[in-house]
């Protein structure tokens, strides 16, 4: 029998069901319940693979509510009169993280309204957006607003904002897991809680993919209901993972290549399939396999295109637009197109080189086949030998299903001043019911009055040692007690820098004659000279001149160039995968990956030792470059990097020896000129868990890290002021300058100034990783040490040797050199 609630339901969702199966669709059993709980009132978080219709899922509820309020105004019309349409209102903010998702989300928002015959207006509001979407979003005249955390803050800090809002039933936050773990999260935390204040019955949903910490992902979206609702669909979208491995008894190269040997392969699985996205780790990487790629296509030449970042938008549109209606085959992409731009051409994703997340590899996966009930593939690529185990610990953390968790930020004081002056020439704020409102946060749920106190006291004096510059006292206090912001330069320059999103030194890269390209990072430019050609955009360019912080170029005739590399273009390996691959070294499991790396682990046993479960692995090689301790915690590189200053500065004060160290993500190297003496006491002093934080702040440079920790942090509070329209940018070494000198005024008159100790703790929860690195080193002290003194190089050890050697001086190219050790160690171990 059904029940009452039941025929309900279904007579409400009747027009939307209607609609799919006109499109042969029948909805999701996860689509239904969503849209039974937003007809409830409920607020939740809909977690649910990329491409099975979560966007279909959280509209359609809407749509069914506008609906049944449609019909319930005709019937209640008097006879003979025509209904006119209500002036539009906006009824639902849709949040999304990139600006390019918002123009995709647009067009998927409109496709239904349009097939129900709703006369709904859908706008933008981002840096993209339209005049008209400008306009309408200013004005709140459209019922469905897209926009990004950034506009919705603009948004935010207009006085007639909330009148705008009245009508507001819903708020959707796509791709929350995106904006989880960082500021710009913080920022989205603080407009939900003023948007909650004033409509407290607005349902608020957030759309996400899978992370390792769903629980406190819903917590922080939703903080005010702790028993929101959590829906899944029924069926994770399965996943089938394909390795290119090299053909039998060729060569593999062990470390220091980009994959190119691998680019036959990788041309004929292009080949096989409609559309194909080629994703690499990092923008340098993208801009050589495009190189490399156009070199050998044979196709017409806009079938092939690139795609990252630093490319100008409108030269990523129109990719975009090419991929949307299948004229692109092939696209060589960095993250700029993880996130869920629908691409429903897309047959095939080929990863190159390890994805260093299982996090980033379901995502990327997800973007081909983008269609409801289709399984999922990955192509993946290894660039050298060892990524072969890093392939077979996807598979064996797929079948786990492992997702790394995203730690949400809390206490980012910087942000939470940038949202006061938002919200003081928004027409003011009394200070205790802003911090009660503040305080409904995630990241502000802790906030102490002492911090608080330090947080208006900025904001208005910039703090003791700035309260005489005018230019740092941004907000005044009323005799009535609210903050107010009556400067127009004050509020021009706000509204100019709300964001969290901090790039430095970014050049325009711009055609002598024509249009924009880009953007370069300003070092690497600085280091060429006119005539000089290097590659960027997907061609070779000659620098013509540097002019107002724009590069002016044209295209070479001949030569490829040099090509960019950004900062912290190198991809990390996350702890749980890099772990991963310690489990699967420890014990092969019966995959083709390991299969083909079965003799180069064959080799390692010979000549050290494979670490075993609890077990850690000390290498000590004497090669001509000096005496060399290896270790493998297989903790990343992050860490990695800390426990590597930690161990040399440790043995520094044993022996008078110069020492240096590199790292990659599954261990570390210290080098020395003379001899070293090792054993397992010296190994067991070296990861010692006593001292560990003194060590840590005794080896690196805190004051400069926190130097540069803190120019990030004084651009998002406002104490840097932002490039202004029609002026020339500031330049990486005036933004070093200015934040250089506020820093040392701090430190010297103000040194418990917040900021100041927001970047110390910065550096070492984020840049650092402290929590992270005593957790390695505890566990390091827990397994048994084997330590081992191998003749030469061994398999583990070579990628790390070649890392050590790319930062020094030699009369011969890095890349030849590492090839040669190579090809010597292969031929002497056969």
């Amino acid at each position: 029998m059904i029940n009452d609630r039941e025929v309900g339901n279904i007579r409400f969702e009747q027009p939307l069901t209607q609609w799919f199966a006109l499109r042969g669709w029948k909805p999701a059993p996860f689509q239904r319940e969503v849209w039974r709980r937003y007809r409830q009132g409920q607020s939740g978080l809909l977690v649910t693979p990329t491409g099975s219709g979560k966007t279909l899922a959280m509209l359609g509820g809407p749509l069914l509510q506008a609906l049944t309020e449609v019909e319930a105004a005709a019937g209640a019309a008097a006879p003979g009169k025509g209904r006119r349409r209500p002036p539009a209102q906006v009824r639902i903010l849709w949040v999304t993280p990139l600006r390019a998702l918002a123009s995709d989300t647009v067009r998927a928002l409109r496709e239904p309204i349009d097939g129900l015959g709703l006369p709904w207006t859908v706008a933008m509001r981002t840096g993209d957006a339209s005049a008209r979407d400008k306009r309408l979003a200013r004005q709140g005249r459209a019922e469905v607003l897209v926009t990004t955390p950034e506009s919705l803050a603009l948004l935010l800090s207009y006085p007639d904002t909330q009148a705008q809002l009245t009508a507001l039933q819903a708020i959707v936050v796509d791709e929350w897991h995106a904006l989880l773990d960082n500021k710009r999260g913080v920022l989205l935390q603080l407009g939900l809680a003023r948007l909650r204040g004033w409509r407290p019955s607005v349902r608020i949903w957030g759309l996400s993919a899978t992370v390792g910490n769903l629980e406190q992902a819903r917590q922080v979206l939703l903080p005010h209901l702790p028993d929101a609702a959590m829906v899944r669909s029924a069926a994770p979208r399965s996943l089938r993972v394909k390795t290119l491995l090299p053909p039998q008894g060729v060569r593999f190269p062990w470390a220091g290549h980009l994959g190119l040997s691998q680019m036959q392969a990788v041309v004929e699985q292009i080949g096989r399939a409609r559309t194909t996205l080629l994703f690499t780790n990092t923008r340098a990487q993208a801009e050589l396999w495009y190189e490399a790629l156009h070199a050998v296509w044979l196709e017409q030449a806009d079938a092939l295109a690139l795609h990252h970042g630093s490319l100008d938008p409108g030269l990523r549109r129109e990719v975009e637009a090419g991929l949307r209606d299948g004229r692109i085959r092939c696209v060589v992409a960095t993250s700029s197109l993880d996130l869920g731009v629908d691409f429903p051409t897309v047959d095939q994703v080929i990863q190159l080189g390890s994805p260093k997340g299982m996090a980033r590899l379901l995502q990327r996966a997800g973007r081909a086949r983008h269609r409801p009930g289709q399984a999922g593939e990955i192509v993946c690529v290894p660039t050298h030998a060892l990524e072969l185990a890093e392939y077979a610990a996807v598979r064996q953390a797929l079948r786990s299903g492992m997702v790394e968790a995203r730690q949400p930020l809390q206490l980012s004081l910087d942000v939470l001043a940038q949202h006061c002056v938002s919200v003081a020439l928004a027409g003011g704020f009394d200070p205790d019911q802003l911090l009660r409102e503040v305080r409904t946060t995630h990241a502000f749920a802790r906030l102490e009055d002492s911090h608080w106190m330090q947080v208006l006291q900025f904001i208005t004096q910039g703090g003791k040692a700035l309260q005489h510059y005018p230019e740092f006292c941004r907000v005044t206090r009323d005799a009535e007690g609210r903050y107010t912001v009556s400067d127009r330069r004050v509020a021009f320059r706000q509204r100019l820098s709300i964001g969290t999103i901090t790039s430095d030194g970014a050049l325009l890269v711009r055609m002598a004659r024509g249009g924009a390209l880009g953007s370069v990072e300003e070092g690497f430019l600085a280091r060429l000279r006119p005539g000089d050609v290097f590659q960027f955009a997907g061609r070779a360019l000659r620098l013509l001149r540097l002019q107002d912080m724009t590069a002016y170029v044209r295209p070479a005739k001949q030569g490829s160039g040099v090509v960019p590399r950004w900062q912290g273009g190198r991809l990390p390996m996350s702890t749980h995968l890099a772990a991963q691959v310690a489990d699967v070294l420890a014990d092969p499991p019966a995959t083709p990956e390991l299969r083909a790396l079965r003799p180069l682990l064959a080799l390692q046993a010979a000549l050290s030792a494979v670490p075993g479960h609890g077990q850690l692995l000390a290498e000590s090689v004497r090669t001509r470059d000096g005496w060399h301790l290896f270790l493998y915690p297989f903790a990343g590189r992050a860490v990695h990097e800390g426990l590597a200053a930690v161990a040399a500065l440790r043995w520094s004060r044993r022996v008078a020896t110069t020492l240096s160290f590199s790292v990659n993500d599954y261990g570390l190297a210290l080098t020395a000129a003379g001899p070293l003496q090792l054993d397992e006491q010296l190994v067991a002093d070296l990861l010692s868990a006593d001292a560990l934080l003194p060590d840590l702040l005794a080896a690196v440079n805190m004051g400069e890290l926190a130097r540069r920790q803190f120019r990030e942090i004084a651009r998002v509070a406002g104490l840097l002021p932002p490039s202004l329209p029609g002026r020339a940018l500031r330049s990486l070494r005036q933004l070093q300058a200015s934040s250089s000198l506020l820093y040392d005024v701090l430190r010297q008159y103000d040194p418990d100034h917040m900021l100041l100790r927001q970047a110390e703790r910065e550096v070492l929860e984020q840049q650092l990783d402290v929590p992270g690195l005593q957790r390695v080193v505890a566990g390091c002290n827990r397994r048994q040490l084997l330590l081992a003194r191998p003749a030469t190089l061994t398999p583990l050890s070579f990628p790390l040797w070649a890392e050590s050697r790319r930062g020094t001086l030699s009369s011969e190219d890095w890349k030849q050199r590492v090839q040669r050790m190579a090809q010597q160690l292969e031929r002497r171990h056969g």
